[in-house]
This record gives C-alpha cells, sequence and structure tokens, in this order.
C-alpha cells in the first residue's frame, strides 16, 4: 500500500474511535434481533403481507426465508430514474426464483439538478439529499425485512439512500444501477453552443435544439458529474456488482444484473446464513477507496460534501484534510468529459470500473482487504460482466486501456495527482478542484466584482461590465442562507470571458455543478457570508488572490481593516418562501457546515 494511503486511513480510523464503536454497537443490537419481522404481532404481520399473493404470505411466515426491501427513487420525469419503473417485476421474479420474497417499501424523492439549474427549486436540493435519507428510513422501519436493494441515480439521490440504510446497517444492502443513456451530442459541441447562447449569438430555439440532443432518452446523463461519480463511488465501495455501473439501460445484460443483484443480496441475507451488513462493508477503507476513486477520476465536487455524510451516518469522520492529503499523491487516470471529451459511455469501452481498480490495486493506491457484496477483497471487482446464456459471467478487466486518452494505468497517468485542493486564508476555507483547469490558471490575482445573487452576475455580462480581469464573488449562497444551490448557471458566462483573453475565477460560499470545468472556482467556501463569514466584508475592487498551488484564498486587505468592516447584509426572506421552500426552513437554520456534510442530522440531539 502507498504509505499516504495507509497514514490517511489510520488517520480517520484513529479520529472516528468513539463514533464508529457506538455505530457498531448500534448495528450489532439490531442484528441480533433480527429478522425483525419475528418480533411483529399477528396484526402487525397481517399488514405487513395484506397485498402478497398467498405463496408469498406463506414465505413470510418463516423466518428462515428473506423479505427483499426495495427502495426506489423511479419516476417518469427524470431520465436516470425512469427506467427502474421495470425493475421491482424483474426483482421480484428473481427472489421467487431464490424461494424469497421482495416488496416495494417504500419509495424516496428524486431530484434532478439538471432540472432546476438556476431555478427556485435548486434551493431544495441540497435538503433534498437529507429527505431522501428520512425517506428511505420511513421506508425500512416498518420491520418487515432481511435484506435491501436501493434503486437510485442521481445527486442527491445515492447519498441520501445510503445515509438512510446505513440506519439499517445489519441489512445486507446492495445498489442496483439503471445505466447511462447511449450517447448523444459531443460534449465540445454541447459546450460551444451554450457559450454562443450566453453571448447572444444564437436564441433559444437553438439552444433547446442541442440540450435535447445531450439529453434525449431513458438513463443517466453521460457526462461525468455527481450522477456518475455517484454509481463509480459505490462500485469502488463493494456495493454495486462489478461493471455494473455504466451498462446501458433496457438491455439484456443490464435485466440481468438487476436479477442477479437480487439473487446476492438474498444469499448475503440472514436466513441464507449470511453475517455482514451494510454497515459492516461500510468502514473506514471502503470511504477512503470512494476518495481515492474520486480523485483519480476528477469526480465531482459535491462528494467533498456527500461523502463527508455518508461516512459520518456510518460514525466515520472524514474531513478536507483526508481528501487534499490523498489527491496529492493519487495519479490522475481518466479525461471524461467535462475534464476531457469524450463520456463515460467512452470510459466504460476503454475499460471502464474494472480496469480503473484493478491499476489503481495493483499500484497500492486502494484497500483490498474490504467486505463487498461479492465477498472479501475488492480485487473482485476487477472483473468486467458479460452475457452467458441470459445470466452475467465476468471476465478480467481488459490488460489495456482500449482508449488511452480517456482511461490510463498508473504507469502512464494524465497527471501526478488529484487535482483537487484545499484553500486557505483570511477568506475562509474552501476547495477547488483544477483537473479540468489549465495550469496558467490554477492562481489568478484580480480586483472582486461582489454579487449577492446568481442572478445579479447574469445581469452584469450583458451589460459588459465584466470584460475585465476580475474574481467573481458569489456570496450568501451557502446551506443556511438559501440551501446551497449550484451555480452552474454561471459556468457559460464566466467561461465566455475567459475565452475573450480575461483573467477570471470564481468565489462562493455557494456550490459550483459537478461538471464545474475550466475556470477556476473556490467553492464550498465557509463561515458562509450569512454567517457573518469573510466573504461579508468583500467590497468590489479588492484584490483577491485564489492560490491553487499553494492552496491559498486570500484577500489584501490589512487584518484590521477587514476586522472593522461592518458586515454586508441582504434580504433573504423572497428565498425562503415559494416552491416549497418555505418547508424547508428547520434544513436551513439546522445545516452544518460543508465541511461537515452541510447536514442538520449530526446538529442537534436524536
Amino acid at each position: 500500500m502507498h504509505p499516504t494511503i495507509v497514514k490517511v486511513t489510520q488517520r480517520i480510523v484513529a479520529r472516528s474511535q468513539a463514533t464508529r464503536q457506538e455505530y457498531l454497537c448500534r448495528m450489532a443490537a439490531l442484528k441480533k434481533n433480527s429478522p425483525q419481522r419475528g418480533t411483529l404481532s399477528c396484526g402487525n404481520l397481517a399488514h405487513g403481507f395484506a397485498a402478497c399473493n398467498q405463496a408469498d404470505k406463506n414465505t413470510l411466515k418463516l423466518m428462515n426465508k428473506a423479505n427483499v426491501a426495495i427502495v426506489t427513487a423511479y419516476n417518469d420525469m427524470l431520465s436516470a430514474h425512469q427506467p427502474y419503473q421495470q425493475f421491482p417485476d424483474i426483482i421480484r421474479e428473481a427472489a421467487h426464483g431464490m424461494g424469497s420474497v421482495a416488496q416495494v417499501a417504500g419509495g424516496t424523492p428524486a431530484m434532478c439538478d439538471g432540472v432546476t439549474q438556476g431555478q427556485p427549486g435548486m434551493e431544495l436540493s441540497l435538503f433534498s439529499r437529507d429527505t431522501i435519507a428520512m425517506s428511505t428510513a420511513v421506508a425500512l422501519s416498518h420491520n418487515m425485512f432481511d435484506a435491501t436493494l436501493l434503486l437510485g441515480i442521481c445527486d442527491k439521490i445515492v447519498p441520501g439512500l445510503l445515509i438512510g440504510s446505513l440506519s439499517f446497517g445489519y441489512l445486507p444492502t446492495i445498489l442496483v444501477p439503471a445505466g447511462p443513456m447511449p450517447s448523444g451530442l459531443p460534449n465540445k459541441e454541447k459546450q460551444r453552443i451554450r457559450q454562443l447562447y450566453a453571448e447572444g449569438r444564437i436564441g433559444k430555439e437553438e439552444l433547446l435544439e442541442a440540450e435535447s440532443k445531450s439529453y434525449h432518452s431513458p438513463g443517466t446523463c453521460t457526462f461525468y458529474g455527481t450522477a456518475n461519480s455517484n454509481q463509480l463511488l459505490v462500485e469502488v465501495m463493494g456495493l454495486h456488482l462489478p461493471g455494473a455501473a455504466f451498462v446501458n439501460p433496457g438491455t439484456p445484460l443490464r435485466d440481468a444484473l438487476t436479477r442477479a443483484a437480487t439473487e446476492q443480496v438474498i444469499r448475503l441475507s440472514k436466513p441464507n446464513g449470511g453475517d455482514l451488513g451494510l454497515g459492516d462493508m461500510v468502514d473506514e477503507k471502503s470511504i477512503v477507496n470512494a476518495l481515492v476513486a474520486l480523485l483519480v477520476t476528477g469526480g465531482s465536487t459535491n462528494h467533498t460534501i456527500h461523502w463527508i455524510a455518508i461516512a459520518r451516518a456510518a460514525g466515520i469522520i472524514i474531513d478536507w484534510n483526508d481528501y487534499a492529503e490523498l489527491s496529492a499523491v493519487v495519479p490522475s487516470l481518466t479525461r471524461i468529459y467535462p475534464n476531457g471529451q469524450e463520456d463515460v459511455n467512452a470510459f466504460h469501452e476503454a475499460g471502464g470500473t474494472p480496469f480503473l481498480i484493478r491499476e489503481l490495486l495493483a499500484g497500492g493506491y486502494l484497500h483490498n482487504d474490504v467486505h463487498t457484496v461479492m465477498g472479501p477483497g475488492l480485487e473482485q471487482y476487477a472483473r468486467m460482466p458479460e452475457l452467458d446464456d441470459g445470466k452475467p459471467a465476468w471476465k478480467p478487466a481488459a490488460e489495456q486501456s482500449a482508449m488511452p486518452e480517456v482511461l490510463r494505468g498508473v504507469a502512464q497517468p494524465f497527471a501526478p495527482d488529484g487535482g483537487l485542493r484545499v484553500l486557505e486564508g483570511n477568506l475562509g476555507r474552501g476547495v477547488i478542484k483544477v483537473s479540468a483547469v489549465a495550469p496558467e490558471h490554477h492562481t489568478i490575482e484580480a480586483p472582486a466584482v461582489v454579487f449577492n445573487d446568481q442572478n445579479e452576475l447574469k445581469a452584469a455580462f450583458e451589460a459588459g461590465e465584466l470584460n475585465r480581469d476580475c474574481v467573481v464573488v458569489v456570496r450568501f449562497q451557502g446551506p443556511r442562507a438559501n440551501g446551497m444551490p449550484e451555480l452552474h448557471k454561471l459556468t457559460p458566462y464566466l467561461g465566455v470571458l475567459q475565452d475573450r483573453g480575461y483573467k477570471v475565477g470564481l468565489v462562493t460560499d455557494g456550490r459550483m455543478s459537478g461538471a464545474s470545468g475550466k475556470v477556476p472556482a473556490a467553492i464550498h467556501v465557509y463561515p458562509e457570508a450569512l454567517d457573518g463569514g469573510p466573504l461579508a466584508r468583500v467590497e468590489d475592487g479588492d484584490t483577491v488572490v485564489l492560490d491553487a498551488r499553494n492552496g491559498t484564498l486570500s484577500i489584501r486587505v490589512e487584518d484590521d481593516v477587514l476586522a472593522a468592516r461592518r458586515p454586508a447584509t441582504t434580504d433573504l426572506s423572497g428565498y425562503h418562501t415559494g416552491y416549497g421552500r418555505e418547508l424547508f426552513g428547520w434544513f436551513r437554520r439546522s445545516a452544518s457546515n460543508p465541511e461537515q456534510g452541510a447536514s442538520f442530522f449530526w446538529n442537534h440531539e436524536a
């Protein structure tokens, strides 16, 4: 093992000792009493299987047969989740073939940030994660189940499903992906058209046509944003079947993998002799494996928040220093849009997650000695599935990448590090992803242009007020202010300014998209402006220094002068009502900072 991987892992183990032990004790107590439906009264049990056919009722009366809970984020509107419509039927049939039963235990929201980017609904996005976690807990609270299948893909859905199911971590659990849609309009062309629209050179009709060619059919969006980062990280944690992440929906192999996941989770259940649950598999080593996978692929910056919350749900405490220290030593092995031009389909064809895992294991960057849903050892995930007589069969990962411009081995990385840096200085503490940022833009020093609302930037751009070197500061965007919406809407405008030859950067206490790209962006900065953080004291014209090379984020104003300034305020009341936002006041007021997962779950007594 690489010594830094070992060092960071040991530090996390030591830091988490008390909380992890408390979590494991809770799970052990729950496991001791399982199967839980054995504790139900006759009335409870009758309610629990009232809708089942007689054969399933007879099965569920027995404690030596498994009942699989399906928790699904299915809906018709979101392309990534629409394929899940057929999955419960496939799962039920597979469960019957194993002499067991499967029930849809509950549904969760599935919010698509692609739909709500720049819209008021985006201010519910971050909090949808914790809502999904609670929805998952409600679904599993009926105590009817011996195992869990989680059906979810995108942004906040997978983190929410994991957080919620970790409260039931004594149950074996497998996540069942649906896969990405086939590739559409090339990403370079999509980016070009978005910038043309931002400049006013084409109209809305042309833009909509291009976007429709990019997002065109059932399945996950194909760029490497938060959704596909979710899938890759979960697979590297051993919570998928090997190689399952990026098989397209509606294919025979996809359906075969869904059946196989059902059969495998039943094998892992206590009635079938299994002893390990989700809480055993999500341990300190598997969390470190997930972080390594995120960094070597240049994955979504949203996971500098979400994986902290997932880890905490399992009693594990990680912070941004862990990310940064790992990022400094792990190589960059992929170029997937927005860090390159090709998409996740090309990544899968090049060798995909199995090739990546094999290379990282060989290089000493991943822990092999972990528990997975396939059994002990992550090495089992260095295999790619193919269809054999209607069933998945796994073959060793490709020896060589089929597309070296997309995926490489550890011997020839794209870059020696993972491209994620922690920034700290008199403006606060935040993170930056530079894997898609040209080296000449890793450091910028320029006058600040301050906005309290993302729409103010659009107006300034259209008025020609930003045609100069500048660091754009967008504040009052943190979780406590307005729910920390992603600011992806700003990307085309900032990209245009950079293409015009200006030095431009972004500093914000909000989030930038998992698909953030070529403009240097210091994001998730805290303390947030609403809490009186330094961003509230920045004024137009102040010189801001964003230095990704040295990890600093500062303002060239004397400390005493900065401290003497009256913090700016803004009227946020318009962001707290309408579009359901009035229902999430408790979430906003109780949210922790981003380095603590921006969650209210561990900010109060249970």
